[in-house]
């Protein structure tokens, strides 16, 4: 596991940090029960199976 030598100072901590971003998931057009939904790509088989309700999408 990587270990820092120096200290880094809190300016260049906040500024690192800052510069993350989340991304957007992928849609992916799915017919289920003759609707066509966009859902991410990940809950597919969920929405499907009828696990998940997919009306908040």
């Amino acid at each position: 596991m990587a270990t820092p030598k120096f200290k880094m100072s809190r300016a260049n901590t906040r500024m690192r940090r800052s510069q993350w971003k989340a991304n957007n998931p992928d849609l992916v057009n799915v017919k289920i029960d003759g609707r066509e939904v966009q859902i991410p790509r990940r809950l597919v088989k969920a929405a499907q199976a009828g696990l998940i309700d997919v009306e908040q999408f």
